[in-house]
């Protein structure tokens, strides 16, 4: 292990941890000697069967009225709205990018919203592909699910976690690949060709670092008491604390886990449970208790507490952008997130005092590089919003069901 000194103003080690990296953005061997690399194919770059690349983003909102069991994906190119199949009793839709998860008591039923997008680091490919329903994952609406280009980790509610084929579900098809032994606390979080998990020993959690097969190959001595919340951004995998949190990432062919601590005790309303960002975006946001916002800088490794009124949902595309807080008076109102001033409001939104349920069912800010979205239930209806031109209306899609649960694909 190597200490590193914290760079924010608390003291905290940053532990490096032995877990060796093995990764290729063209799927190279690790240490292959070019002189014995194959020719090029002519098959063109970023090639993908079935799927139609683009030079823009090609984002897709996935919406879902729990009631009634429609369910509709908005092309946000085209404004045409597709049907899939029904899920009724949905309380949560989880997305991964491309696949939308809607956890349902049942199980929890898999959309792949034909859009996505491929970071290669110094450029990006945008696809698109149709819509189509891939089925139903045994797991209930309290599982938690994440991915990456490989695999699938799907932990139920008792912390048993299952990994599924990341190719097999493009393809259209469900197939578990492995069990990992033992239950874990919270999410497991697939990040280069590993998984990060915390493992219940004892009556306490562990911060676990393990392969593919499920095998731990590293256990860094960081103490994370109840661990609650995660995201992960290109400087590596936020996982929140009580005190705080830890950023996770890859450095020179091993892991590093850094704390990065509140700076002052924060009672348990207070905490920052579940982060929201765009993606790509190293500035996390969440509630902070009824009236009050954090933002997570993770470039600076710094929190700040912005007061607001009662908040609904809240994100930011971060980079400058302002801190996009949707509030009970039915209004999106926006911050600056350095002085924590309000800089502009929409109109009222939505119908004041309306919060949905603590379960997933409230409204939600998506961002990506150029618009906001809020879903409004009541008046069937998803607003766009321009946040870098005051907040103003751009579109708004009419839509056929009621919008309970949004997500955005195609980021």
């Amino acid at each position: 292990m190597m200490i590193r000194r914290n760079v924010t103003p608390w003291a905290s080690a940053a532990l490096v941890l032995t877990a060796m990296l093995t990764t290729s953005c063209a799927g190279e061997e690790p240490g292959a000697r070019r002189s014995e690399a194959k020719p090029p194919s002519a098959t063109p770059h970023g090639y993908v069967e079935g799927a139609k690349e683009a030079a823009e983003q090609q984002s897709r909102l996935l919406l879902n009225d729990p009631d009634s069991g429609s369910t509709r994906v908005l092309d946000l190119v085209t404004g045409k709205v597709h049907r899939t199949a029904e899920v009724k009793d949905a309380v949560r839709l989880g997305m991964d990018g491309r696949f939308g998860y809607l956890h349902a008591p049942g199980g929890t039923h898999v959309l792949d919203s034909g859009a996505w997008m491929v970071d290669h680091g110094d450029h990006v490919h945008y696809y698109s592909a149709p819509t189509r329903d891939v089925g139903e994952i045994p797991a209930g609406s309290q599982a938690r699910i994440r991915s990456d280009v490989a695999v699938t980790a799907v932990t139920d509610e008792n912390g048993r976690t299952v990994l599924y084929d990341r190719g097999t579900l493009e393809k259209g098809r469900i197939a578990a690949s492995r069990t990992l032994r033992g239950t874990y606390a919270g999410a497991v979080v697939p990040y280069e060709e590993h998984l990060l998990a915390f493992a219940n020993t004892g009556g306490t959690t562990e911060l676990v670092v393990l392969d593919r097969e499920g095998e731990r190959v590293a256990s860094p001595d960081v103490r994370c008491d109840a661990p609650r919340g995660d995201a992960v951004t290109r400087r590596g995998v936020i996982l929140g604390c009580a005190d705080g949190a830890l950023l996770v990432r890859a450095q020179d062919g091993a892991f590093a886990v850094e704390k990065i601590p509140y700076g002052k005790p924060v009672p348990e309303r207070e905490r920052a449970t579940t982060f929201r960002h765009r993606p790509g975006s190293d500035t996390l946001t969440a509630p902070g208790g009824g009236d009050a916002v954090w933002v997570l800088d993770v470039a600076e490794r710094t929190w700040k507490r912005v007061d607001t009124g009662l908040v609904v949902a809240v994100n930011t595309a971060g980079e400058g952008s302002p801190l996009l807080v949707l509030e009970t008076d039915g209004s999106v109102h926006g911050y600056d997130i350095a002085t924590g001033k309000q800089t502009a409001r929409t109109k009222p939104l939505l119908t004041p005092g309306k919060r949905g349920d603590s379960d997933g069912n409230a409204p939600v800010i998506e961002v990506d590089r150029s618009r906001a979205y809020v879903n409004d239930p009541e008046g069937k209806r998803v607003f766009e919003i321009d946040y870098n031109d005051g907040l103003r209306i751009a579109r708004t899609f009419d839509l056929d069901v009621q919008p309970v649960l949004m997500a955005e694909a195609g980021r």
